[in-house]
């Protein structure tokens, strides 16, 4: 009972961040209107997103192995609560900075929590051997999902800015307390990690390997091609198409159902078929899903491109991880490492794309995720097993 909700916990985190994420990008155009930005001050202030994550990321992979996972997730499930506050109080107030420290104090969270999600379930994973990191995403996507659903109905009534975002602060509190609360109190080190040996840990350089260098590729690409999505859909139709807001955040909305559905349904794929085969199917779909985007003349098959965008990626983060996970001995720390790659890529490649989209035009920049992906498809048989010769009880 006791690990069952240790699970929920770590499931209630992610959909906390999804839900939370999701609240602010439906709102991201009337931000946009509110701060009065053009798109490279949009992207600029996203960095602040990006600036936070990446402290956080980089910070959470050296304090894993030292003081835990929980204590990480805990900051993960705080920040985020505090942050979108200071963005619901301070976007109307025309304060561009407020909202950069607001969305600064998200991706630090998020950042931080992300790894400990992640190398936790991944350790869950390998103890249960049944898929428990599509599950952790998939909570994730159900987060976007409602988020988004909530925001395009708060939209359509054209609620206030600060009314929507203070409601979704009061949802991501309550979703905070829960995972608080039921959250393991004790960091479990694997004994996979331990049993055998007892000579030190090896160093970083002995875990960059051919095949998490490769595994750390795939995950940089489907979180780049994730985090572009996620940021630029709603200011894609709005700016791109002179559609409505509530229009940007139905096509968001319904990229993020096409990814809730792939990562709900997709494991029996993985079953069936083995890792590398699924994720190299993966990057094939997500690739025509962005090409669809990057060539659409109307919101309709953007819309359409958008959802198939979606549904091609869903799977290939959540198992790039468990692929990096796939180790008896140094799971936790080749997942800390191919996740700080996927995870940077999701915060840092947005701004990057806002910059080449106010030169090139938002559909031009959309290029970039395509090409990462026809990329991670080219090297997707680097997932199927650890080199260390150790096979996974889960399908690869």
């Amino acid at each position: 009972m006791m690990r069952a909700r240790h699970r929920a916990a770590l499931f209630a985190t992610s959909t906390m961040t999804g839900f939370g994420i999701a609240s602010w990008i439906t709102r991201t155009p009337a931000v946009r209107d509110e701060l009065g930005a053009s798109i490279e001050t949009m992207g600029l202030v996203l960095l602040g997103l990006s600036v936070g994550s990446m402290i956080g990321i980089l910070g959470a992979g050296a304090l894993v192995r030292r003081i835990g996972t929980r204590p990480l997730v805990l900051v993960g499930a705080a920040l985020p609560v505090v942050g979108m506050l200071l963005v619901a109080l301070l976007a109307p107030a025309h304060l561009t900075a407020g909202v950069w420290v607001g969305l600064w104090c998200i991706g630090f969270g998020c950042g931080a929590a992300e790894i400990g999600l992640n190398v936790e379930a991944a350790a869950v994973e390998r103890r249960l051997g049944r898929p428990v990191v599509p599950v952790l995403h998939a909570c994730f996507s159900l987060g976007t999902v409602v988020g988004g659903a909530a925001g395009i109905g708060l939209t359509a009534l054209r609620t206030p800015v600060t009314a929507h975002l203070l409601t979704a602060t009061v949802v991501m509190a309550g979703l905070a307390v829960y995972a608080a609360a039921n959250l393991r109190p004790e960091h479990r080190v694997d004994p996979a990690d331990t049993v055998g040996t007892a000579a030190p840990a090896p160093r970083l350089r002995s875990v960059l390997t051919v095949q998490v260098l490769l595994i750390g590729v795939i995950t940089l690409a489907m979180a780049f091609a994730e985090g572009a999505a996620s940021d630029w859909l709603p200011l894609l139709i709005t700016t791109g198409h002179d559609a409505p807001e509530v229009t940007g955040s139905l096509v968001f909305t319904g990229f993020a159902l096409a990814m809730l559905v792939g990562r709900s349904a997709g494991t029996p794929l993985v079953a069936r078929f083995g890792r590398a085969p699924v994720i190299r199917a993966c990057a094939v779909i997500g690739t025509l899903g962005v090409l669809l985007v990057v060539t659409a003349a109307t919101p309709v098959v953007t819309a359409v491109g958008a959802a198939v965008w979606g549904l091609g990626i869903a799977l290939g983060f959540p198992l790039a991880i468990s692929a990096a996970g796939d180790h008896p001995t140094d799971g936790d720390r080749r997942v800390s490492v191919v996740a700080t790659a996927g995870y940077v890529a999701f915060l840092a490649g947005p701004p990057l794309l806002g910059f080449l989209g106010e030169h090139l035009g938002l559909q031009a920049a959309m290029l970039v995720p395509a090409g990462l992906l026809v990329v991670s498809a080219c090297i997707a048989s680097a997932t199927r097993t650890a080199r260390s010769g150790q096979r996974s009880r889960l399908p690869g």
